[in-house]
This record gives C-alpha cells, sequence and structure tokens, in this order.
C-alpha cells in the first residue's frame, strides 16, 4: 500500500508525503521496516503499538497475511464491540486479489463462528477491486470527520475511543500465560475477542520472536486449551495457515508448529 501511494504521489508531483511505521522491538528483531517509511514510531510493546494504529488512523485496510494479520483483525474488532464505542465511525475493509478470497472467507468464517454474525458488520471484504476499496474507505473517513467535528475530537488521535486496560497491558506469551487464557464461549464477545488477540500473539511470538522461539526450544509447544467447538475452528483456521505457509517468514523452510491444541 505504501508502495501505491508513493507512484500516486510522485504522478501528482506531491513530494511530501509522510509515510508513518509503527512497530516495536520484537518485530524489528526479525524483520526490518518498510523501506517507504519516512517517520518510524517504535512503541515499547505490541499492545502499544496496535493501539497507536488504532488511535492515529481514520480508516483501514487490511491485506492478507496470517496469524499477526489474523491477531490485528480481533484487537480491532474487540474494540469495537465494546458496547461504549457502539457509535464510532471505524471503517474497516479486508482486501486482497482474487487469489485471497478463500483466506479472508475463512477469516470471516472463523470471526462468525466464535464472535457472532454481529462482529461482521463491523468490516467488509472487497475482493479484487482497488477503486471500491478507495470509494469505501474515502466515504468512512469523512463519516469520522463529521463524527469528530461534532464531538470536538481531534483529527490526528482518536481520544473517545475506548479501550479497555485488558488491551493495553503488555501480554508475555510464556506456558503458563497461554494455558491460562479464557478460551470459552460463555463471555462478553469483545473479552473474547481479546483472549483470542492474545493467543494469536503468542503464536506470533513463538513463530518469529527471539523469546519466544527460545521458549518453545526449552519447553516445547505451547498449550492452547477451551471450548471443544471453539478449539476445533481453532484448529481448522491454523491448520489452513500451515498448509498454505502462511507461519513463517521464509516459506523454503518446513514449519513445526509452536503450539499444541488440546480440548
Amino acid at each position: 500500500p505504501m508502495k501505491g501511494a508513493t507512484i500516486a504521489h510522485a504522478k501528482q508531483r506531491y513530494n511530501n508525503g509522510l509515510y508513518i511505521g509503527i512497530t516495536e522491538p520484537g518485530i524489528i528483531a526479525s524483520e526490518s521496516p518498510n523501506p517507504i517509511v519516512n517517520s518510524l514510531v517504535v512503541m515499547p510493546d505490541i499492545e502499544k503499538r496496535l493501539e497507536a494504529f488504532v488511535r492515529t488512523g481514520h480508516g483501514f485496510v487490511v491485506f492478507p497475511g496470517a496469524v499477526g494479520t489474523t491477531e490485528e483483525i480481533l484487537y480491532l474488532l474487540g474494540i469495537l464491540m465494546h458496547p461504549k464505542n457502539a457509535e464510532q465511525p471505524f471503517p474497516l475493509i479486508l482486501t486482497g486479489p482474487k487469489e485471497s478470497k478463500d483466506y479472508f472467507d475463512q477469516i470471516d468464517d472463523f470471526i462468525g463462528a466464535t464472535l457472532g454474525s454481529k462482529s461482521q458488520r463491523f468490516y467488509e471484504i472487497i475482493i479484487d477491486d482497488p477503486e471500491k476499496v478507495a470509494q469505501r474507505i474515502q466515504s468512512g473517513i469523512r463519516k469520522v470527520r463529521e463524527f469528530r467535528r461534532k464531538l470536538g475530537d481531534a483529527f490526528y488521535y482518536n481520544w473517545m475511543l475506548h479501550i479497555d486496560q485488558d488491551y493495553q497491558w503488555p501480554f508475555s506469551p510464556s506456558h503458563a500465560a497461554m494455558s491460562a487464557l479464557n478460551l470459552h464461549y460463555a463471555q462478553p464477545k469483545h473479552e473474547l475477542a481479546c483472549n483470542l488477540r492474545k493467543m494469536f500473539s503468542g503464536i506470533v511470538s513463538g513463530n518469529i520472536k527471539e523469546e519466544g522461539v527460545l521458549s518453545i526450544e526449552n519447553n516445547g509447544p505451547f498449550q492452547i486449551s477451551g471450548d471443544p467447538e471453539l478449539m476445533q475452528k481453532l484448529d481448522n483456521l491454523l491448520s489452513t495457515f500451515c498448509s498454505q505457509r502462511r507461519m513463517k517468514l521464509s516459506r523454503d523452510t518446513e514449519y513445526k508448529p509452536c503450539y499444541e491444541i488440546v480440548a
């Protein structure tokens, strides 16, 4: 997306583009920032990074990824489903080329099966139609501006958005913490989204972050347990990610799961 914006700016002879990158030490250690970024902000942990994205953005476009992308989607949905954010306009679009349709269908099915059909109304999936994506985002951003003008909120930072402390406190994905996650249906949906987000964050850590990889090497895979039906849905999604080779930065090596799902 930054490359597209850079080319578009160049065609319009606009030379003062601001490309903000928001990262955290664990990500920098495993992959370098986008070279187009000209304003890099390093947050202390993944939770602060995600909150910075949410509060500074006006419109959100998600492209195909894997567990890290799923973590970000669940983080957004958990915040949007909180009753205190019911009036917040928040354009969120999942998009990609036609080859990504199956990927987003799987994400959509998982969200509907775990968080309920109401959670699916917070986003729109648009496949292989960049013009429609641009139109939807522009329309959504206009609503965001109108909402912030009405309430006197800043354009540069979404102060009105409510974010529970459970989304802000750092989650350290130790084996004990991963095993203790509440992955059962008997809780508010925005809290389940928060716990699912933590679980995916732990898998990201076990896959690519130094401390997570070392923990897996020393103690074996994370043990993930919860409601049997939910665990089945989770296993199906993660197995698909594995078969599509979406679990590692390098797709040239065979992936050995850093987790085990137990009902």
